[in-house]
């Protein structure tokens, strides 16, 4: 009688995506290698040449439990404040041009993550038709063969109720999708918590 295999959960393995990378190069006048370190991709998306209001977000990811995983990662995607991404089919000029509008973050102890960012503009949705500010989450985390993606959008938003992928969404399952607004101020913080299963669910997208 053969022996059952042990089950093996898969991740995480996400140290790497989060560390600073380096250029190595040979300075003469040091008489040394000279590491200079860049993060590739941090939760801190604002640059010198950004304009549009500064943001924070914060929130939990949540197992189907309710408690929080400790080990994921997040990435955030989203245009500029005029509605601009950065990316080679969209051309139109940006007057922020080191604003990349890409971050990942990690979730710490208690599955908090944040990013800095700032506000997005309306963006061209299916058939031209104008969609609501937002950010797109893709989550990563221990247990997932693939990541997961949703959208975060915002609870001060008229557009939201004409948004052509919000819309989709059953009415009773949107609120997944909204983010609430806890401070005002130069930088206003917006909440956004992540139910990966369970009761109230985050609402997920196939890509």
């Amino acid at each position: 009688m053969s022996e059952i295999t042990p089950s093996q959960t898969v991740g995480p393995f996400f140290a790497y995506g989060l560390a600073p990378h380096s250029r190595c190069e040979w300075r003469p006048e040091q008489g040394k290698d000279v590491y200079d370190w860049k993060n590739t991709a941090t939760a801190d998306l604002v640059t010198a040449d950004t304009s549009g209001t500064k943001i924070r977000i914060e929130g939990r990811v949540l197992d189907g439990d309710g408690m929080p995983i400790n080990d994921a990662m997040l990435e955030i995607w989203q245009a500029d404040a005029q509605g601009r991404y950065a990316h080679p089919a969209d051309n139109r000029p940006r007057p922020n041009t080191r604003f990349m509008g890409f971050g990942r973050s990690a979730t710490d102890k208690n599955g908090v993550f944040s990013f800095d960012t700032i506000k997005p503009g309306s963006v061209p949705g299916p058939n031209g038709k104008a969609q609501a500010p937002h950010i797109v989450f893709c989550i990563f985390s221990r247990g997932m063969l693939r990541q997961i993606y949703t959208r975060l959008y915002f609870p001060d938003e008229a557009a939201n109720a004409g948004d052509p992928i919000l819309t989709l969404v059953p009415p009773d399952r949107r609120g997944t999708l909204i983010a609430s607004k806890e401070t005002q101020g130069e930088m206003p913080v917006y909440r956004f918590d992540i139910r990966v299963q369970g009761d109230n669910e985050t609402v997920f997208f196939e890509i």
